[in-house]
């Protein structure tokens, strides 16, 4: 055999490299963007904590001569958000790949798996931060994003804190028609630097309409299984890139003349601070002030059917 000659083996494995890179630069763009910068590779056999402290300060009025009363405090450890590694396998079949071509019957079915995956992390995400504690309201998205905005200042108690927002792009389309702003892309969001001076804002129809999830950069957090450690590679072979985000293994199996691949990947983007996430309302202050005044009305009116 001719040295250096390239087989079908060394080309499976460039379009492995090819999947994982693409996804990697793409969660790369996202976490730059969101500002995340703590990324949690989980250990085999460990358990993700953090730990707050809590405890009663006591009376500091103490008289002469008197023993200073003890405060007591105690620290709890709090589990992070749980992780599961999520798998995904499709498979070809000869007369497929016979029919349609390699290129389409396989690679452009990879790409849209990738696309597939991608999609069903953001979705996992907006879910998660549905889920937060902190509320706001306003007449129009502009009024609701300055009270989502004013409760992450008092919330974090730091007024250089740096936000960052999700909207629903139909709740801004009349807005972004008519602004003179640059529109930027990450992980399939599009999102906006400095929009109306008040922080990032990403635009996603994954958040709902009518609802804004807001939140400080320094309380995202990525929770990740690195599909090339956490003892995977003991028993697997994946095709990773440094980061481990995303692995894939692409192999053929002759039992059944199919060309299977496979991919897994573990990653919770999360909140620390779950009372840290403001979810905003757009027109909630305007139909209680619609409510408020139909009652005044209907009281100034007097009795009806008289």
């Amino acid at each position: 055999m001719e040295t250096n000659l390239i087989k079908r083996e060394d080309l499976a494995r460039v379009r492995e490299v090819e999947f994982v890179n693409l996804f990697g630069e793409s969660i790369q763009k996202l976490l730059e963007a969101l500002g995340v910068t703590r990324k949690i590779p989980k250990q085999a056999g460990t358990v993700l904590k953090t730990y707050k402290a809590t405890g009663t300060l006591e009376d500091g009025k103490v008289a002469e001569g008197e023993t200073i009363p003890l405060s007591h405090y105690k620290t709890e450890a709090v589990p992070y958000k749980e992780i599961v590694l999520k798998k995904w396998r499709k498979a070809t079949s000869a007369e497929a790949i016979v029919d349609r071509g390699y290129d389409q019957a396989v690679e452009m079915t990879t790409d849209r798996m990738l696309l597939d995956v991608q999609k069903g992390i953001r979705k996992d995400f907006f879910s998660f931060l549905g889920t937060g504690t902190g509320t706001a309201a306003g007449d129009t998205f502009q009024a609701a994003l300055a009270q989502c905005w004013g409760q992450l200042q008092a919330l974090f108690e730091d007024d250089t804190v740096q936000t960052v927002y999700f909207l629903n792009p139909l709740d801004v389309a009349d807005y972004l028609s008519t602004a003179s702003i640059t529109l930027q892309t990450a992980f399939g969001m599009t999102y906006v630097e400095n929009f109306l001076g008040l922080g990032r804002v990403f635009f996603n129809t994954s958040v709902p309409k009518g609802k804004i999830y807001a939140t400080a950069q320094d309380n995202l957090v990525l929770y990740y299984v690195p599909v090339n450690g956490a003892d995977l590679g003991e028993a697997f072979s994946f095709t990773s890139d440094d980061t481990g985000y995303i692995g894939i293994h692409e192999e053929p199996d002759y039992t059944n003349m199919t060309a299977s691949d496979t991919v897994v990947s573990g990653m919770e983007l999360f909140a620390e601070r779950l009372d840290g996430v403001v979810v905003g309302t757009i027109g909630a202050a305007a139909a209680g002030a619609s409510a408020q005044s139909g009652e005044a009305a209907k009281a100034s009116s007097g009795p009806t059917g008289e």
